[in-house]
């Protein structure tokens, strides 16, 4: 049996209180939580004292590697977490959401964080303010890692999703994390977390696991630096943001509760369409997938009042498919909720709800223990009866509510005063663009699915990665994932003021108008690790001939009156023929290249290129290449070498020294030396 213990100050706790863990399936003990006596207080400054410091030595790149590298980890052993994941109630096909759906949006964000942050222990945020007239005082924003800890309050119904969603950018921001898992199914989030510190990929003090049914008095000693995370219902959630010391230190906290999601069915559609069908088969999935317990599911479905009785019945049909059992078998479609309490909670919900819906399907079958069967309700004046817009039952249900037409729709789709998501299935796209900004202020996502969409689409239900996952008002007010924008939730972002060479300095990135130094030879002939950030390259200069706009035109095929007509072109803006922006361009490569073989091997691309002053026939060019950042990058099974990414910062002037075109050049730099990255 599965002994469900805590993990403090680097170390099991295999003493304490025993509670028996019920499978939802069978009713019996399928491990024992040992709840032990643990020193909150302690715990704390171990993960500041500890933790944070070995994870605020690394670059933010590195830390994201070793979300990566975990993953890779945890995917290898995934076999042994669906077995046990059957016993939370979760089929194949829900337990994919949970476990390889978890591990994916760790991957995910580690992905994005090595793409869009920067390869430092801190991140330098967007482009420099310049605060004076002479550009000797500057702004620059970047995200610093807090001196504190993430604590992670996790719902029962995505053991593994909830624990590695936080989990993942909390640790690539620098952040050390206390978990605290709901009791129901944390069995099957502990066997993960004892592979992450099995695996020893993350440094001592990055993690610890709390095994209890309360935290006891974890929240009274956390400090302005640290951060809570809650998932669960919104009267938890609650309860806890308003906890005396968290109001009293101003700590951190997201909220993400269970909201009233509605999915709209859009008043042009008919019974006959495709958006139709796919209605249907989006509300019966959303009430049938980990059966109904996700804060995502469809619990309102707003239908136009003409189309009542034919969504009732369509959704009956698709319902009475459904096969509900053992979530072990192949066959089955719905498992249990995830413990005998839900159930009754589900019917204690089911009954307020009936005081003021009509109950129009429930399916046959026998209701023991954790089973239930889907339920479909109907509320005939839902703009009148406001309850059925506070009242969530947690599972397999949805309530249908007619409108009269699409204004009436979104106001429905707003009376649950915020929600995580919604969705609206119509073809034709001035009905989305009017459903959308009606709903848009009161929904933290909005899905719009058309026959054209469908096929790809990852559902109503599914919070992505690289998306915002949070909802204001009822949804908790809270925002989770993004991307990169997940990890920088977690960091203190503060805004830097001083002198551009000295910013520079401080934050260890070129800021526009730093003093800079010329490279004792041509910096293409450098490898990775002999590049200094600062370090620039002023070529020879090149004056623009009529006959070299004339050859471009030809052979770009670029014959606008600017560059071709001096007729037309006296009448523009420039008043006579101009050089193209893009030859600008290309002759300023010609004059920052270095000819042969050496350690850059290609142009990777280029960002933020302006073109700010006209560059006529007689006027001579220059470049200067500035190194503004560099990032390392793993060396893959089939790369001959190792390389990192080289960001240039390249300035073109003319013979008056005005500036002509702006720019970033990436560029693939060798790097002489193999690092641990590259060996997995």
């Amino acid at each position: 049996m599965i002994k469900v213990q805590s993990f403090i100050q680097g170390k099991w706790l295999t003493e304490g209180a025993e509670t028996d863990l019920i499978s939802a399936v069978t009713n019996e003990p399928v491990a024992q939580m040992i709840e032990a006596d643990i020193d909150y207080k302690s715990a704390l400054e171990y993960a500041r004292e500890v933790g944070g410091p070995k994870l605020r030595e690394m670059t933010i790149h590195e830390r994201a590697f070793k979300i990566k590298f975990l993953g890779q980890y945890l995917m290898e052993r995934k076999e042994k977490y669906y077995e046990i994941s059957t016993h939370t109630g979760a089929t194949r096909a829900d337990s994919w959401i949970d476990i390889e759906g978890g591990i994916i949006t760790a991957f995910g964000i580690s992905s994005k964080s090595r793409r869009y942050l920067s390869d430092l222990p801190w991140h330098v945020e967007g482009d420099t303010e310049r605060l004076s007239r002479q550009g000797t005082f500057m702004g620059q924003h970047i995200c610093v890692p807090k001196h504190g800890v993430a604590v992670h309050i996790n719902a029962f119904n995505f053991p593994i999703w909830g624990m590695l969603e936080k989990m993942a950018p909390a640790i690539i921001s620098g952040m050390p994390v206390i978990v605290k898992p709901a009791p129901t199914g944390s069995y099957l989030s502990w066997e993960v977390f004892k592979d992450i510190i099995e695996s020893g990929i993350l440094p001592e003090g990055s993690v610890q696991y709390i095994a209890a049914d309360k935290p006891g008095d974890l929240l009274d000693h956390l400090i302005s630096q640290d951060s809570v995370a809650f998932t669960g219902s919104a009267l938890t959630g609650k309860k806890l943001k308003s906890h005396p010391n968290i109001i009293a230190n101003s700590i951190q906290f997201n909220l993400e509760a269970d909201s009233l999601n509605c999915s709209i069915l859009g008043e042009d559609v008919t019974p006959d369409m495709e958006e139709f069908d796919l209605f249907i088969k989006e509300v019966a999935r959303e009430m049938t997938v980990k059966t109904g317990q996700k804060c995502t599911a469809i619990r309102r479905t707003i239908v136009p009042e003409h189309l009542e009785d034919e969504v009732v019945e369509a959704l009956k049909t698709r319902l009475e498919k459904t096969t509900i059992g053992d979530p072990a078998q192949k066959e089955t479609r719905m498992g249990p909720l995830a413990s005998s309490l839900q159930a009754e909670r589900f019917e204690e919900q089911l009954q307020e709800l009936s005081e003021i819906t009509d109950t129009v399907y429930l399916a046959d079958g026998d209701q023991k223990n954790a089973f239930t069967n889907p339920r479909v309700l109907v509320c005939h004046q839902p703009m009148q009866v406001d309850a059925v817009h506070r009242l969530e039952a947690f599972g397999p249900m949805t309530t249908v509510m007619p409108y009269k037409n699409t204004q009436e729709a979104i106001e429905i789709a707003n009376k649950a005063n915020g929600s995580l998501v919604g969705s609206l299935f119509t073809a034709d796209d001035e009905i989305a663009h009017t459903v959308t900004m009606g709903c848009a202020p009161y929904h933290g996502r909005f899905m719009v699915i058309n026959r054209n969409s469908a096929g790809e689409s990852t559902g109503h239900g599914s919070p992505i990665a690289s998306l915002v996952h949070g909802g204001p008002g009822h949804a908790g007010g809270g925002e989770e994932l993004g991307g990169a924008r997940s990890v920088l939730h977690n960091m203190q972002r503060i805004a830097l003021q001083g002198s551009p060479t000295t910013l520079r300095n401080i934050v260890k990135q070129h800021i526009k108008g730093a003093e800079t130094r010329e490279s004792d030879k041509h910096p293409f002939q450098k490898y990775f690790e002999e590049l200094e950030i600062g370090e620039a390259f002023t070529t020879e200069k090149r004056t623009v001939t009529e006959k070299d706009v004339e050859e471009f035109a030809d052979l770009s095929g670029d014959h606008f009156y600017a560059h071709t007509d001096p007729e037309a072109a006296a009448r523009s803006l420039f008043g006579k023929i101009v050089a193209h922006g893009y030859f600008v361009l290309s002759a300023t490569a010609g004059l920052f290249v270095h000819p042969d073989e050496g350690p850059v091997m290609l142009n990777y691309g280029l960002e933020n290129l302006r073109f700010v002053a006209p560059v006529f026939p007689g006027d001579t060019i220059q470049a200067k290449l500035i190194l503004k950042r560099k990032n390392v990058r793993q060396q893959k099974k089939d790369d001959p070498f190792p390389f990192g990414v080289v960001y240039w910062d390249v300035e073109v002037t003319n013979q008056d020294d005005v500036l002509v075109a702006e720019y970033t050049i990436l560029t693939l730099m060798k790097r002489k030396n193999k690092l641990p990255i590259d060996e997995k």
